[in-house]
């Protein structure tokens, strides 16, 4: 049955340039943006929180119709469009298959930017009718665009577009090593077929992330790690110690706790307890420096699959951490940046990673990362920049960590060094001035 949907456009014009967002009752009726929240969940018990909406390829697919539309009532024919992973994957195969946009829209390039190629992000659906109807593409290219027996967003859009990940390391990862099969293949089906995956590393914007701006991060004092003054990264934990222990933390659900001792190096960790991101080994790795009556602290700030939450929950009272880890479940910026500010180390033990900005911010607080050496996370040079190990174990992390506690007690002008080197690589290479000049570069090519 045909069903038409209605949608709104909200303009506005900030610094030249023009920002049009999207209404429709299908989008304001979510609470969450990719998942069903607790409200939801409470209100109607099979919206499972943590669950992506059920109408997940309807929402996509409304959302690209209407960005198209818009152009077409406008009669605005940009130069090129840039997709955001499978949500918007489909545009530059509707925009060139569906009749009146085809012809509109003759001159106009895309590129489809890949964030997360995993299993679980690409926007798929499995339901073949359902896809045809909804998106009124050609069977020819519904068929032509299946992985593993479902029509796949990005698998469509290699048939229109100039397709890239975000680092140059994911790219390969994807195209060339067994990695690729944590996606589904899609980056070896893509070879298969002659595409070229591009690599360009994400950008970040420095003066976002200034600890010597405390007021705009909601710091208690600026530092700066760049010059080795790092007395207001003292003053952010005992801040967030004192948060820690009134449980003042905006909405965050917080238990344990940590000390405010200096000899106690911190480790922090912040973002989604799954096990992409490597939770299990983090785990794991706690649990084995519990008995290894080494002194540090742990803070770790985030939301996920319950498995893992409650995983943390009960190392919180073991010996060996108890009074020493504190788990903030949820996720606030203001809490964040003093939790990127307070830290000594900053953990991330990913499975896999398509890029990381995390390490960026962490390294702009003069907080030094411990990463697995995949993806995008490669840019961390152990030793120079941070420290990094590649087994996927637990065994590999606690090593990494022990390392670091060995520098942090005896050789902190290493630690300095690594500062520095961090922060000064990020201006050479990874601003968004620089960034962009390879974007630029790959709209003209597309």
């Amino acid at each position: 049955q045909e069903r038409r949907e209605e949608v709104s456009f909200l303009h506005r014009e900030i610094n030249g340039v023009n920002l049009i967002l999207v209404e429709s009752q299908r989008f304001s009726e979510k609470l969450g943006i990719y998942t069903y929240t607790e409200e939801e969940e409470k209100m109607d018990p099979w919206k499972r929180k943590g669950d992506g909406h059920f109408d997940y390829f309807a929402t996509n697919v409304l959302l690209q119709k209407s960005v198209l539309a818009y152009g077409a009532y406008h009669r605005v024919t940009p130069w090129c469009i840039h997709c955001h992973d499978g949500h918007t994957a489909l545009i530059p195969g509707l925009m060139r298959e569906i009749e009146g946009y085809r012809h509109l829209y003759l001159n106009t390039k895309s590129v489809v930017t890949i964030h997360n190629a995993g299993i679980g992000y690409h926007q798929d659906v499995a339901d073949l009718p359902f896809a045809k109807a909804i998106t009124g593409l050609p069977w020819s290219v519904i068929n032509g665009s299946l992985l593993n027996g479902a029509f796949d967003p990005f698998l469509c859009a290699a048939n229109y577009a100039t397709l890239n990940t975000v680092s140059e390391n994911y790219a390969r990862e994807l195209q060339e090593t067994d990695l690729d099969s944590l996606t589904g293949w899609l980056g070896h089906t893509l070879k298969e077929r002659g595409v070229v995956l591009h690599g360009i590393t994400n950008g970040i914007d420095p003066d976002a992330y200034d600890p010597r701006h405390p007021e705009r991060l909601g710091l208690p004092m600026g530092f700066d790690p760049l010059r080795g003054d790092l007395e207001g990264k003292l003053a952010s934990r005992r801040l967030l110690k004192r948060r820690i222990d009134s449980r003042s933390l905006e909405g965050l659900t917080c238990l344990g706790e940590i000390t405010d001792d200096t000899t106690r190096p911190l480790l922090t960790s912040i973002g989604r307890l799954t096990s992409q991101k490597g939770v299990d080994v983090l785990i794991g790795a706690l649990e084995g420096l519990a008995t290894s009556n080494r002194a540090f602290d742990c803070l770790i700030m985030g939301s996920g699959e319950p498995e893992f939450e409650d995983r943390l929950k009960a190392l919180i009272d073991i010996e060996g951490l108890k009074g020493h880890l504190a788990l903030l479940l949820g996720y606030s910026e203001r809490i964040g940046n003093l939790v990127y500010a307070a830290g000594d180390f900053f953990i991330i033990p990913s499975l896999y990673e398509p890029c990381g900005l995390t390490d960026f911010i962490a390294q702009l607080f003069g907080n030094i990362p411990i990463v697995r050496a995949t993806g995008g996370l490669v840019k961390v040079r152990d030793g120079e920049t941070g420290l990094s190990y590649r087994e996927h174990h637990p065994n590999a992390l606690a090593n990494t960590i022990l390392r670091a506690l060995d520098l942090y007690e005896n050789s902190p002008h290493t630690l300095q060094a690594m500062r520095e080197r961090a922060i000064h690589l990020i201006y050479e290479r990874y601003t968004w001035d620089k960034v962009s000049e390879k974007y630029l570069a790959l709209y003209e090519n597309a």
